[in-house]
C-alpha cells in the first residue's frame, strides 16, 4: 500500500514559519498576556496566551484532509466551530483573520488575510480526563455524567443512511488498508504480531458480521465526535466540555455510537484506567437502551487500535518527523492492545 504522504502547500504571501514566529510573541495578541505557549501537532500549531487558545492550521494537504489554500482554511476554522458549539458551549469563540497590513507586518483580526485562527477559551490542563487518569483521580460520578452527556449527543445527532453490508465491508476494507501500511518494512514493527491481530479482526467480521450489519439496520450510525479521547474531555466545575469534534472529515464523524465510546475505553486501557470503560459503557446502555455484547466492544476497541497504531507510525513520514523516537514505541503500544482484543474474541 502506498503511504498517505502529507503534502505542504504555499499559497500566502507569508510562510508558515512567519506566522508561527508572529503567534508566538506575547506582543503580538489584543490581549494582555504574559507569555505564549506554541505546541504543534501533525496538522495545526496551537498558541497558549493566558486566556485564550489560538489554532493556526497548516497548509497539508493528504489523502482524507485539504488544508491546502487559503479559503479551505477558513472554511475548516469556520466548521470547527459550529461543530464544537454542541459538545463545548462557550468555549469556542470565532474565527479571527491573520492579516497583513501595507507595511508587510502581521495582525490578528485586521489586514489582508493571510490565514484565520480558531479562537477559544483556554481550558485548565489539569481538567482533562487525560490528567485525572495519570493522577489517580478518576471519580466513578465523573465518569456516569460523561456517559450520560454522550448518550443525549448520540440521541439528538443526526442519523446516517448506511446499509447493512455496506457497513460490515467498511471494516474489511480498513482492517486490511491498516495492516497494509503497518507492514511497510520501514517502520520495523512485528509482522507476526500486527497479521495475527488482523486475522483474528476479520475472523470475527466472517463469523459475526451479522452483528455490525445489525447496528446499521437498527439505524444506530450517526453523526458523532469522530476523536473522543481522554485528552478531549474537560471536567469543568460547571460542566463537562468535550472538544476538537473532527471537522476536516466528515465521513470519520459516521460513527456507532458504542464505537466511539470504545475507543475511549481504548484509550483509558492504554493509560491502564481499565475499570473507566465499564463505568462509561453501562451507564450509556442504561442512558440510551442500547443493547450490545462484550465482544462487539472487543472488536470495536481492537480495530481502533489498529488504526492508532498507523497514525502513530504515519507520523515518521513527516519532513523532518517530529519526535522520532515517540512514535515506533506508541505504534507498538496499540498493536499489544489490538492484538489481545483481537485474539480474545
Amino acid at each position: 500500500m502506498e503511504n498517505d504522504m502529507l503534502t505542504v502547500s504555499q499559497d500566502s504571501l507569508v510562510g508558515l514559519q512567519a506566522k508561527v514566529d508572529f503567534l508566538s510573541s506575547p506582543a503580538s495578541y489584543p490581549e494582555s498576556s504574559a507569555s505564549v505557549e506554541a505546541r504543534e501537532t501533525h496538522m495545526s500549531w496551537v498558541f497558549l496566551t493566558d486566556r485564550h487558545a489560538y489554532k493556526l492550521k497548516k497548509p497539508v494537504r493528504t489523502s482524507f484532509l485539504d488544508f491546502s489554500t487559503l479559503e479551505l482554511r477558513k472554511k475548516y476554522c469556520e466548521a470547527e466551530v459550529w461543530l464544537n458549539r454542541r459538545l463545548a458551549p462557550g468555549i469556542y469563540l470565532g474565527v479571527v483573520p491573520l492579516g497583513l497590513d501595507r507595511s508587510g507586518s502581521l495582525h490578528i483580526g485586521e489586514g489582508q488575510a493571510v490565514d484565520f485562527l480558531v479562537r477559544m477559551i483556554r481550558l485548565p490542563a489539569t481538567a482533562t480526563l487525560d490528567h485525572a487518569i495519570r493522577a489517580n483521580a478518576v471519580e466513578e460520578r465523573n465518569i456516569h455524567d460523561l456517559a450520560s452527556r454522550l448518550a443525549g449527543f448520540y440521541r439528538d445527532a443526526m442519523v446516517i443512511g448506511c446499509g447493512a453490508d455496506a457497513y460490515r465491508r467498511r471494516f474489511v476494507i480498513d482492517i486490511e488498508a491498516d495492516t497494509q501500511a503497518l507492514l511497510q518494512p520501514r517502520y520495523g514493527l512485528p509482522a507476526t504480531l500486527i497479521n495475527e491481530t488482523s486475522a483474528a479482526l476479520r475472523n470475527f467480521i466472517a463469523l459475526h458480521g451479522d452483528r455490525l450489519e445489525q447496528r446499521a439496520r437498527e439505524r444506530r450510525i450517526v453523526d458523532g465526535h469522530g476523536d473522543l479521547r481522554p485528552e478531549h474531555i474537560y471536567f469543568l466545575p460547571d460542566r463537562i466540555a468535550v472538544i476538537d469534534r473532527l471537522e476536516f472529515n466528515a465521513a470519520f464523524r459516521e460513527v456507532d455510537p458504542l464505537n466511539e465510546l470504545a475507543y475511549l475505553a481504548m484509550e483509558c486501557d492504554r493509560c491502564e484506567a481499565t475499570w473507566i470503560g465499564p463505568w462509561l459503557l453501562e451507564t450509556y446502555r442504561a442512558e440510551s437502551g442500547d443493547s450490545f455484547g462484550a465482544e462487539l466492544v472487543d472488536f470495536y476497541k481492537g480495530s481502533r487500535a489498529l488504526l492508532r497504531a498507523k497514525l502513530a507510525i504515519w507520523h515518521l513520514d513527516g519532513v523532518p518527523p517530529r519526535e522520532p523516537e515517540k512514535w515506533p514505541r506508541q505504534a507498538k503500544s496499540y498493536l499489544d492492545l489490538a492484538h489481545a482484543y483481537a485474539t480474545g474474541l
